[in-house]
């Protein structure tokens, strides 16, 4: 973590990821934050973590949630979230970014989702949190892949597959969210969402609103700053990912991609560890 520090607002604020070369969609992280508020961001896949000490407040689904130490945090993929400090001392904790179809073929079922972001469960938060930090010193590819399947297995008893009423909902707005991911680069009209999804306008606006708790331009935005993200994990530069993601310039990439990562595009490459 030595260099990270200062790129945070408070020396304290810390943060680092890993993703190992053999197994695509799988993204460790670990971080202690204490001042630093990250602004509003999806992941392409689920968050899944514990909190090791302090308390995280968050925004998610349209509700604030509170994750104290020994706590897990369960986000499904694709749902923006904040994150701040709720005490002093801020929070640390350690989370694995795992893409849906990584999930389906390690666990061998799929369909996984979480109801509820936040649960209570000590003994759990301090498995899953030793399994995690063995995750980190994990080398060999079969020892990763062994320890990921035993991961998945503790957030096995979180998981439920999603109701028909959240079913319903995703199926409706599916084609949207095809939408948006498919044209990342060009300026979309609030038009052309509606007539992909079939309906007026602002029926379109108030509806996706309801029941994605984000308006379409935020959404937007945080599907170009997932896809800059993994253009960067892949190895292009900043400049081209900022172009290619649909963000005006490097700059405006670096600024947005601080503000939810809390780390410059730049440092986020070197810190991947494979």
């Amino acid at each position: 973590m030595q260099g990270v520090p200062h790129l945070f607002d408070h020396p304290a604020d810390t943060a680092e990821f890993r993703c190992p070369a053999h197994r695509a969609g799988v993204e460790l992280y670990r971080a202690h934050i204490v001042r630093y508020a990250f602004d509003p961001h999806v992941h392409d896949g689920f968050g899944l973590g514990a909190i090791e000490s302090g308390v995280e407040r968050f925004r998610y689904r349209g509700a604030d949630h509170i994750a104290p130490a020994g706590s897990l945090v369960l986000m499904n993929p694709d749902e923006l979230h904040t994150g701040r400090a709720e005490t002093d001392g801020g929070w640390r904790y350690r989370m694995v970014y795992i893409e849906q179809a990584a999930v389906d073929a390690i666990t061998g079922e799929s369909g996984w989702w979480f109801g509820d972001a936040v649960q209570n469960d000590a003994a759990s938060a301090r498995r899953i949190t030793a399994l995690l930090d063995a995750l980190w010193q994990a080398r060999e590819p079969l020892a990763f892949d062994s320890l990921l399947l035993q991961l998945l297995g503790e957030f096995r008893r979180h998981a439920c597959v999603p109701r028909a009423a959240r079913a319903e909902a995703s199926a409706r707005f599916a084609p949207v969210i095809d939408y948006l991911h498919a044209h990342l680069a060009e300026r979309i009209t609030l038009d052309e969402l509606a007539a992909v999804a079939g309906l007026s306008p602002f029926h379109f606006l108030r509806t996706f609103q309801a029941s994605h708790h984000a308006t379409p331009q935020q959404m937007l935005m945080a599907f170009r700053l997932a896809a800059a993200k993994r253009l960067l994990a892949a190895g292009e530069a900043p400049a081209q990912a900022a172009a290619a993601s649909g963000l005006t310039d490097q700059a405006h990439l670096t600024r947005a991609f601080v503000r939810r990562y809390g780390v410059t595009p730049a440092r986020y490459q070197r810190r991947l560890l494979r």
